[in-house]
C-alpha cells in the first residue's frame, strides 16, 4: 500500500505525536508499505525508508515551537507523482487542510487522526471563548474523512458528542525494549537531582513545558513534601514562567533527553507526575510505566485508558479546590507512602505497558487502511 501523510508536526520536534508518527512509519515500511510524509520544513529528507517532503512554514505566534506550513504547487506535484492509495492527515490545521483538499479533488480515500485536544488548550492561552468555533472548524475538517482515528476511548466519545462522524480507536503503543526498569542508573538520578542533595523521593515530569500541561500544579506537592525533589525534562514556551513558579524549590530543569538517557530518567525516578488534564492519551505515561516508574496523573481525557487507580498508578481529581492541589498531594503521598505497594505499582505498570507494542498498533492501523481503501464511496457515506 502507498500512504501519504500530511502532518503539522514532525522531526526534529520532540513530542508524543512525532513519536507515534515515526514509530508508525517504521512499522509501515517494515510491513512493505511505501510512505510519503508532508510536514513543515526542517525534517530530514528521508526517515526509516520513507520520503519526507518539507514545506516552508512560519512559527505560530502563541507557540513558536509549532510551525504553520502552507500548501503549495510542489506539494500537489509530489503527491501526484507518488500516486498514493490513501491519504492520512494528522491533526489537520493548515497543511492538513491542504491534504484534505488534495485527497478530495483526486477522489483518494482519506483518513484523519486526532491527537491534540486543541479546544481545551484555548483556555490556557486566554481564548476559551473560541472553543465552540474551533469545534465547528474541526467538525468541518474531520467530517471530510472516511475514518477519524482517536488515541483513547474518551476522545472517541468526545468527538462523537461534537458531531464528528466515522470515529474509531487507534490503540496505543510504546517501545518496551527501550523503556524498561533495568535502565535505572545512579549517575542519571544524580543528574536529575542537579545541585540538590539526595532525597526521600525524586519526582519526574517529562514533556513540553507549555501552559496547557499545567506543570505549576506540582508546586504545592513540593511544598507539602519538603524532602522531595523534582526534575522537569523537556523544554517549551512556558519555561521562563515555570522557573519563576518553582523558584526556591528543589527543582532541576534538565532540558531535552532522548533515547537511553530518557529511558534511564524514567527508570531512576521514584514517581512520575503528570498533572495535565487536557491529554488525548499521554504517551509519556506509557513510557514511564514501561520503565517501571509509578505514575500520578489526572482522571481526565485519555489517561484513565492507561492508568488504573491503585493498580498501576494513582489518579487525582484535577477540578477540585485550588486546581486539584489537595487531590494531587494526596495521590502523590499515597504512591510514595509504602515502599512495598510502590514496588507492586511498578510491576503492574510495566505489565500494562507490555500489552502495547508499536507493531500491534500499526497492524491495527493497516487494517483500518485496508477497510477504507476497500469501501466504495456510497458505502463509506453510510458507515
Amino acid at each position: 500500500m502507498k500512504i501519504a501523510f500530511f502532518t503539522e508536526t514532525f522531526l526534529p520536534k520532540v513530542d508524543g505525536i512525532v513519536t507515534r508518527l515515526t514509530r508508525t512509519v517504521e512499522q509501515l515500511v517494515i510491513a512493505g508499505d511505501e510512505v510519503l510524509v508532508f510536514c513543515p520544513e526542517g525534517a530530514p529528507s528521508s526517515f526509516a525508508g520513507a520520503r519526507i517532503v518539507g514545506v516552508p512554514a512560519m512559527p505560530l505566534p502563541l507557540y513558536p515551537e509549532l510551525k504553520l506550513a502552507l500548501p503549495r504547487p510542489a506539494v500537489s506535484d509530489a503527491l501526484d507523482q507518488f500516486q498514493p492509495d490513501l491519504v492520512h492527515v494528522v491533526n489537520p490545521a493548515v497543511l492538513g487542510l491542504g491534504g484534505i483538499w488534495l485527497a478530495k479533488t483526486r477522489e483518494l480515500p482519506l483518513v484523519a487522526s486526532y491527537h491534540t485536544h486543541l479546544p481545551k488548550y484555548l483556555e490556557h492561552y486566554g481564548m476559551g471563548m473560541l472553543e465552540p468555533l474551533l469545534w465547528e472548524l474541526l467538525k468541518a475538517a474531520h467530517n471530510q474523512a472516511q475514518l477519524n482515528l482517536c488515541t483513547s476511548t474518551a476522545m472517541v466519545a468526545e468527538l462523537r458528542s461534537h458531531g464528528i462522524q466515522h470515529t474509531a480507536l487507534w490503540q496505543r503503543g510504546v517501545d518496551t525494549d527501550l523503556f524498561q526498569p533495568e535502565r535505572a542508573r545512579p549517575e542519571i538520578r544524580n543528574r536529575l537531582l542537579g545541585n540538590h542533595s539526595n532525597s526521600d523521593a525524586l519526582l519526574l515530569y517529562v514533556g513540553r513545558l507549555s501552559a496547557e500541561k499545567q506543570i505549576e500544579r506540582i508546586r504545592p506537592v513540593l511544598d507539602a513534601l519538603p524532602q522531595a525533589r523534582l526534575a522537569l525534562v523537556g523544554d517549551g514556551p512556558h519555561r521562563q514562567q515555570l522557573e519563576k513558579v518553582f523558584a526556591g524549590t528543589a527543582t532541576t530543569f534538565v532540558g531535552y533527553l532522548g533515547g537511553e538517557e530518557l529511558a534511564g530518567a524514567y527508570a531512576s525516578a521514584d514517581a512520575f507526575l503528570f498533572p495535565s488534564s487536557t491529554e488525548t492519551l499521554g504517551l509519556v505515561l506509557l513510557e514511564a510505566m514501561a520503565a517501571g516508574s509509578p505514575v500520578v496523573a489526572a482522571r481526565r481525557g485519555g489517561i484513565p485508558d492507561i492508568v488504573t487507580d491503585g493498580v498501576n498508578g494513582c489518579l487525582y481529581e484535577p477540578d477540585g479546590p485550588s486546581d486539584g492541589a489537595a487531590s494531587l498531594i494526596a495521590a502523590t503521598k499515597r504512591l510514595l507512602g509504602n515502599h512495598n505497594e510502590r514496588q507492586q505499582l511498578r510491576q503492574q505498570a510495566r505489565a500494562e505497558a507490555e500489552r502495547w507494542g508499536w507493531a500491534g498498533a500499526t497492524a491495527q492501523l493497516r487494517n483500518y487502511y485496508g477497510q477504507v481503501v476497500g469501501l466504495a464511496p456510497e458505502l463509506v457515506k453510510a458507515a
